[in-house]
């Protein structure tokens, strides 16, 4: 089957060493399919292609082919010209593959169209392979997602879930890092999918530049389940907005829910529930994340012993951060910093 051909051939787990390719950039191909849509098509060529060293060097090489060379139709009511056909995928160190209105939907056992499997053929083995929204379908009919967490757009994700009852469906989060295979839920989400890459490849630094280059924020608080459709609340409904700025500026102290609760002047149990219907995760899990992003900066941009960087970020002890890190990012704090500092641009 298809399927199962391209999921022996592309993807797997040797994809983790140096992001440069024989060129020294890293070389990005992205495959636009007949009724492609153009937003999710410039992401990556938009923000991977914003990414720079220190010296002003671009980080990424990022094309655009068609699985035949030939121009293709999009679902804005023009046509995309472009420079390569479906040879440039053989030669990516990653593949990113947008959503189409023309393509799919695909279900359990459905072959991939003849021309998207020709095309992905082509690609070698331990490519990174990424896909923005509904581009998730043309990664699972090709087996890649089976066994794998993955996410894509919340509308779709339960029929995603039936179509491929061997991927682990999670339409909480804006994208899914499952180490050469990510993908990312709706439009927009496949921006944070694209600054999360530069920050894999090269640190917190350079994606910050990125994002502020692109004027977005280089980290959106919570998951997609903030966006799902929900009754409106009253106009007059008390927001956790100003509790949460509150916390970012006292990361370093041992905030409890009671005290962002009192804050928020809520009970805990409707802070709680409002807390997570803003965000998208709860209170607890919010404020790791960001004593995390804190602790990588400071790991990235100082020299303080890892202790003190515990402290500072509100873990504690170094032990804490250590636990912490460990299982959100799969590092120890002190391989962290011998990664990303001093330019390294090993992930």
């Amino acid at each position: 089957m298809v399927r199962q051909n391209l999921a022996m051939t592309v993807g797997g787990e040797g994809n983790r060493g140096d992001v440069r390719g024989e060129r020294g950039r890293h070389r990005v191909a992205v495959l636009a399919q007949e009724g492609v849509y153009p937003f999710e098509l410039s992401i990556p060529s938009r923000v991977l292609g914003s990414a720079e060293d220190s010296e002003g060097r671009s980080l990424y090489e990022v094309v655009v082919c068609t699985p035949d060379g030939s121009p293709v139709s999009s679902d804005a009511g023009f046509s995309v010209a472009v420079e390569h056909g479906p040879e440039a995928l053989a030669t990516a160190d990653t593949v990113v593959v947008p959503p189409t209105s023309r393509l799919g939907p695909f279900g359990q056992g459905d072959p991939l169209p003849p021309r998207t499997a020709a095309a992905l053929a082509r690609v070698r083995p331990g490519t990174r392979m990424v896909s923005i929204c509904t581009g998730s379908y043309v990664l699972a009919a090709a087996g890649l997602l089976d066994g794998r967490r993955a996410t894509t757009h919340w509308q779709v994700a339960q029929d995603f879930q039936r179509a491929f009852p061997h991927v682990k469906v999670d339409e909480d989060v804006l994208f899914v890092d499952d180490g050469d295979v990510l993908t990312a839920a709706g439009v927009a989400a496949g921006v944070d999918l694209c600054l999360h890459l530069v920050r894999r490849d090269h640190g917190a630094a350079v994606a910050n530049r990125v994002a502020r280059r692109c004027v977005v924020p280089p980290w959106r608080d919570g998951g997609q389940a903030q966006f799902i459709e929900r009754p409106v609340p009253e106009p007059t409904a008390a927001t956790t907005a100003a509790t949460r700025a509150w916390a970012l500026e006292r990361l370093q102290e041992p905030l409890t829910l009671g005290e962002l609760a009192d804050h928020a002047r809520m009970s805990l149990r409707t802070f709680t529930r409002r807390f997570r219907d803003e965000v998208g995760e709860t209170p607890g899990r919010w404020l790791t994340a960001q004593r995390i992003e804190l602790a990588r900066q400071f790991l990235e941009t100082s020299d303080l012993p890892v202790d003190l960087v515990a402290h500072r970020a509100g873990f504690g002890t170094a032990n804490s951060l250590r636990q912490h890190m460990r299982l959100m990012l799969g590092v120890s704090p002190v391989a962290y910093r011998r990664t990303f500092q001093a330019g390294n641009s090993r992930p």
